[in-house]
């Protein structure tokens, strides 16, 4: 008797393990979590909603306060026009600003010209469910809108090894990022 219970219990332990495996497998493909967040005007966004026409995605957390951020998305603007025209890409900033800064968040990003898409993660929902411990942190999603790199900090010339990864997710080449 004491052997099948032991069979039993190594037979539920690799299903439980194999499943484990599979959701995980799963959960990947889907790519991002769907998470609310806010337009720079007030209004409720999900991640969902996060369209591209099959053309990679960037998805760039950062913060006002955060110099690295502003000089990753700063160096990006000047090149961004011509990595649409040959990528397709498109730039989703995701400010992780707190309360206290949040206010400042749309005036600051006007004052700028950036040519990207903007959100607000007030509660931080979305840096949660994304695992973003540091800002700046950038993804790059493919058309099918799974992510296949991702960097942590900025550097200059950091701007290059993005937009090779941007190439590789247009061309459909399965990247490994950081």
């Amino acid at each position: 008797m004491k052997n099948s219970y032991k069979t039993i219990a190594a037979l539920v332990l690799s299903i439980l393990t194999i499943t484990s495996f599979s959701l995980n497998a799963q959960d990947k493909a889907k790519g991002i979590p769907s998470v609310k967040l806010k337009t720079l005007d007030g209004k409720i966004i999900s991640s969902d909603d996060f369209k591209n026409d099959g053309k990679p995605i960037i998805i760039d957390f950062w913060a006002t306060w955060c110099k690295p951020c502003v000089n990753e998305l700063n160096t990006i603007q000047e090149l961004y026009g011509d990595w649409k025209k040959e990528t397709g890409v498109k730039l989703i900033a995701i400010s992780i600003d707190d309360a206290r800064t949040m206010s400042t968040v749309a005036s600051f990003v006007n004052g700028k010209n950036w040519d990207y898409e903007v959100y607000l993660d007030p509660n931080s929902d979305f840096k949660r469910a994304m695992n973003v411990n540091m800002v700046p942190h950038t993804f790059i999603l493919n058309g099918n809108k799974e992510i296949v790199s991702q960097h942590s900090s900025f550097a200059p010339g950091d701007e290059e090894k993005l937009y090779e990864e941007v190439k590789k997710a247009a061309a459909g080449v399965q990247t490994k990022g950081e």
